[in-house]
């Protein structure tokens, strides 16, 4: 075991130590499923900001993105970019004020399902189940991508097997996830945004002027075919809209949007947004940038990567970058995205299975500590089955993140922003558009493109127009509670 190895285990463990140690420290602090769920809504605009940009980029920022750009797929990576910039920043400013001041207003709800159910007033409870059905499925797809990363970034670093990797990658995020609850990770998702921001900012530099500055940068992009060995991807209309189009996802991810319902107060949404924005852009410009210049950087060193192993470039580049133990840490950037989006997705999907399956229809009197429990053993089977999912080695993070984010913004975007803007939306409307667009979303993505050139178009965009067309048509042939109504004029009343 040779220094070098020694000191990277060093900088893991002191991670891990500290990530394990603030679940720990917030545990005393969850008396009430409100605290364990939403932080009793009282976390400030710098750790909300970090938390909602760290919990949305997953590793596929640090690993599926430079590893796509690695492979010639450049131009894919950059309007992917730009979609999902604009979506954050639209879903700042169109979501999270009016986000807040519903949820409050429709019965203090504290998770997507039950804001839905109360908005409708759905007195059958369907819309909380099909709600909890698709959050519970598309999470679990979501979770094993941070699985995966977590696996292929000890197999990388320290040649742990794959497998035992997961295993070590799943027992830290569980263990301040069903401990801390909402403010052990977005404590925990401050903590490792602002190391993904460093890492990026830093290694970007250093990459840049290793191998020439930045006219050498500029010549890289320009000739980024003959560099990369591989062709550029022929992206046409229809490509450029299914990048543009991840951008619609950020209207309906939950564990995106409830960072909104939990934020301190609505004067404060404003300065979150200029943080969380500044963060995206610089950090998805230096994926972009690792990931293409690493081609040239990662050839000094004798290193070329496969199919396989291209979604490793950012930490093949950390490791031949710096000494030891700050490759270590700067490694622990990577880890860190896996684990900032698997701990709130996990939360996000526990919060709906216990507060609005378990207290919300099983057992409506059911006690705090109760629903706590029930939370706690779903986060339990949900990383059980998305453990299943995350074996296979060869899985592509970049993939999976791909078909869970379409299944989020397709099935509950439009649904949040009619809840939000139309007030004529009827429960019978949602509970008919959630499903279709969910239907359409799953089909759409297992039919390939070589049936019709259509269906190579991202499947978020076809199930978003469905879910939302079908919603107004069939809330516009139902008949809508007075009740409701009434209610919505009160939250669009409420002061900012």
């Amino acid at each position: 075991m040779t220094a070098q190895f020694v000191a990277k285990i060093i900088a893991f463990v002191l991670y891990l130590g500290v990530m394990i140690f603030v679940g720990l420290r917030n545990a005393s602090k969850n008396n009430s499923s409100a605290d364990f769920f939403l932080g009793g809504r009282k976390v400030g605009p710098w750790v909300t900001a970090l938390s909602a940009e760290a919990s949305d980029s997953s590793a596929w920022l640090l690993m599926g993105l430079p590893g796509l750009c690695y492979l010639g797929g450049i131009q894919e990576s950059i309007w992917t970019a730009v979609g999902l910039i604009a979506g954050t920043y639209l879903s700042w400013l169109f979501v999270a004020k009016p986000l807040r001041k519903c949820s409050i207003a429709f019965g203090d709800s504290i998770t997507i399902p039950e804001f839905l159910s109360n908005r409708f007033n759905d007195k059958t409870h369907l819309l909380s189940i099909v709600s909890v059905f698709f959050i519970v499925l598309f999470f679990t797809i979501y979770t094993a991508s941070g699985f995966v990363a977590c696996a292929k970034l000890f197999n990388s670093v320290f040649g742990i097997n794959y497998h035992a990797g997961l295993a070590i990658g799943i027992v830290v995020i569980l263990c301040y996830t069903v401990t801390g609850g909402y403010t052990a990770v977005c404590t925990t998702d401050f903590i490792q945004g602002s190391l993904i921001f460093i890492a990026f900012v830093v290694s970007t530099v250093i990459a840049v002027f290793a191998i020439g500055g930045f006219g050498e940068t500029a010549n890289i992009f320009q000739n980024f075919q003959a560099v990369a060995g591989t062709e550029l991807q022929a992206f046409n209309g229809m490509g450029i809209v299914s990048a543009l189009a991840w951008g619609l996802g950020y209207f309906g991810m939950p564990h995106i949007i409830v960072r909104f319902m939990g934020i301190r107060s609505n004067t404060e949404i404003g300065k979150a947004r200029r943080i969380g924005i500044i963060w995206m852009v610089i950090s998805y410009i230096g994926a972009i940038l690792i990931g293409t210049i690493g081609v040239v950087y990662l050839k000094k060193y004798g290193i070329t990567l496969d199919s396989v192993s291209a979604e490793t470039v950012f930490s093949e580049t950390m490791q031949n970058m710096y000494p030891a133990f700050i490759a270590g840490i700067f490694l622990c950037a990577i880890l860190a995205a896996s684990m900032s989006t698997a701990d709130s997705q996990l939360l996000a999907a526990s919060s709906a299975v216990s507060q609005d399956i378990f207290k919300g229809l099983i057992k409506k009197d059911a006690e705090e500590k109760d629903v706590l429990t029930v939370s706690r053993f779903t986060v339990f089977l949900i990383s059980l089955i998305a453990l299943l999912l995350s074996l296979n080695p060869k899985s592509s993070i970049f993939s999976l993140v791909s078909f869970a984010w379409s299944g989020f913004g397709g099935t509950f975007g439009p649904l949040v922003l009619l809840a939000l803007y139309w007030k004529r939306t009827t429960a019978p409307g949602a509970i008919a558009g959630l499903l279709c667009g969910g239907i359409v979303d799953v089909i759409w993505h297992y039919i390939p493109a070589s049936v019709s050139p259509i269906f190579g178009l991202y499947e978020i965009v076809p199930a978003f127009v469905a879910c939302l067309v079908v919603t107004v048509i069939v809330s516009l042939c139902t008949k809508q509670s007075e009740e409701v109504a009434a209610k919505f004029e009160e939250y669009k009343k409420m002061a900012d």
